[in-house]
């Protein structure tokens, strides 16, 4: 089998790129070396931006994964935000589609629902109150137009929730709130706004290779949620933290001040991505948080 993997040097796109190779296919990826260097790589590697690629390089495609995004729910620039989620993205698909590729799997999101009352929903209703946001809504419309345009093809969007996990310390700011804790707590007490109650649904990075392995398989387009379907509170994140760092640190709180956007409550209803894809997470937090200690990366 080949594919493309764009975004195959970031979080989400590594990851699958090193089990892709380890299952015995042909990767291409897109990327940038300010990313991450990947082990043992020596697939093709293009770092062109996507509307760039030179697809008589790449040649004909079993699946593109599509994880390449501009992801920084803090970017207000509306412009810049549907040029590189949208605009590019449907180019890719067009692209992909002429060279023969029968299968899509792209990246989407759970920001899409916003401040709203969780569990998600893939129905909806949706608070877009980003243009992070806004540009993958109109992602995930797209595809479900271009592929009842498209006969054959196959897309499935998986709308990621808080994943979590090894290779996203490159991310910096943008990294999840249990690398960020984990950096903290090696040094003193971590950070949280008031008063650590927030929830969050914390998916981690294995799962989330395997959703995308499933949605390469899928029977139908769809767009589904991508999380583990229960949410955690900061502070328990802490408290698990402490047992698996082998530390003794205490919350200290601040004000949030991002109000107006915060998502304080982040949960999946998973039962869409069961009945489509046949996937259940099967990595709780708590198993996750140790394993990714161990991996590594966290610390």
């Amino acid at each position: 089998m080949k594919c493309l993997v764009t975004g195959g040097t970031g979080f989400i796109g590594s990851n699958l790129v090193l089990h892709l190779i380890q299952a015995g296919w042909e990767v291409a990826i897109t990327g940038h070396d300010a990313e991450q260097q990947l082990p043992g790589f020596s697939g093709k590697y293009l770092q062109p931006s996507l509307i760039g690629i030179d697809w008589n390089e790449i040649g004909a495609l079993d699946v593109l994964f599509h994880q390449a995004a501009i992801n920084d729910t803090r970017l207000m620039d509306r412009k810049e935000m549907l040029r590189a989620n949208l605009e590019s993205s449907e180019k890719l698909f067009s692209y992909a589609v002429e060279k023969g590729c029968k299968r899509i799997v792209y990246a989407s999101t759970t920001a899409i629902y916003g401040r709203l009352p969780a569990p998600y929903k893939e129905e909806g209703p949706f608070d877009l109150n980003t243009p992070y946001a806004e540009s993958k809504k109109m992602l995930d419309d797209f595809a479900m137009v271009f592929a009842d345009q498209h006969p054959g093809v196959t897309i499935v969007g998986l709308r990621y929730c808080n994943v979590y996990g090894p290779r996203e310390n490159h991310k910096g700011k943008r990294a999840t709130m249990i690398y960020h804790l984990a950096q903290q707590m090696r040094n003193g007490n971590p950070k949280l706004f008031k008063y650590g109650e927030q929830k969050r649904d914390y998916i981690y990075i294995q799962d989330v290779v395997r959703a995308n392995m499933l949605a390469a398989k899928a029977r139908e387009s769809c767009v589904v949620n991508c999380g583990y379907g229960e949410a955690v509170m900061f502070n328990k994140l802490i408290d698990m933290l402490n047992e698996i760092l082998g530390t003794n640190r205490i919350a200290e709180y601040f004000d949030n001040p991002y109000k107006d956007t915060y998502q304080d409550y982040t949960e999946c209803d998973m039962t869409l991505a069961k009945e489509k894809l046949s996937f259940i997470p099967k990595i709780d937090i708590r198993s996750g948080i140790k394993d990714y200690f161990e991996s590594g990366f966290l610390v």
